[in-house]
């Protein structure tokens, strides 16, 4: 993958602050009594760190090198194992817990995705859980994500945003993004594709890998999952 511009990672937390997904995923692994967690796409680790303890190991896996770097300076972030690399890169094996969170499975394309969820099951000990979710793309959520000269402040001065969205392909979606920073007028563009699954597709995926699901929620909250909630929580167990 072409890694984040270290200056719009800076930016990230502001777009996905900590709040009830992240409350969601603590409170899953307090009930799992899980003593090592992976928390694989970790991001700029803003829920990794939260999860460690000392009774808990934690290891914090990303593909991209920008966001472990920030991870890496933030407080707590020495009670974590950063590691740079996607499911192929976790290191060790026997974990009880393991989240995917910040619907981070989207931006995990074609065979990669099959792939992924074997190495997890590879990595986990019998009986772990394994907990993720994924935007319902029945609700199509991407129809209103589209916008032109968004502006907002940054560390790096104002930001002038633009994003056009586009279906390339079924149950794919393509994000292109532009942000200019408007001190200097240098402009960083990004492309991004998600892949929207249907529920019984992953239900589907994730028992083939060695997983069986105990749960699927539509909210934070633990609302059984109907076909127009917005998104789809997956609660799963290594069997």
């Amino acid at each position: 993958m072409t890694d984040y511009d270290p200056r719009l990672v800076d930016v990230y937390d502001q777009d996905n602050p900590d709040g009830p997904d992240h409350d969601f995923y603590r409170g899953l692994a307090g009930e799992a009594s899980a003593r090592s967690v992976v928390d694989l796409g970790c991001g700029t680790g803003i829920l990794t760190v939260t999860l460690a303890s000392v009774e808990r190991s934690v290891v914090g896996v990303d593909p991209s090198a920008s966001m472990i770097g920030f991870a890496r300076n933030r407080p707590g972030a020495a009670h974590v194992d950063w590691v740079v690399g996607d499911s192929r890169s976790i290191p060790g094996t026997g974990y009880d817990f393991a989240a995917m969170t910040g619907n981070v499975v989207q931006a995990i394309p074609g065979a990669a995705w099959p792939r992924t969820l074997r190495d997890l099951r590879l990595a986990m000990g019998n009986g772990g859980t394994l907990a993720f979710e994924s935007r319902n793309p029945a609700v199509r959520a991407w129809d209103n994500w589209a916008f032109d000269d968004k502006r907002r402040d940054s560390l790096h001065g104002p930001l002038i945003e633009r994003r056009t969205v586009s279906a390339p392909a079924p149950g794919v979606v393509e994000l292109q993004t532009s942000t200019t920073f408007a001190a200097t007028g240098e402009c960083v563009d990004e492309t991004q594709q998600l892949a929207f699954r249907d529920r019984n597709t992953i239900t589907r995926d994730v028992r083939a890998a060695g997983f069986a699901v105990e749960a699927t929620y539509g909210d934070w909250i633990r609302t059984p999952f109907t076909d127009h909630a917005p998104i789809m929580v997956f609660v799963c167990r290594a069997v």
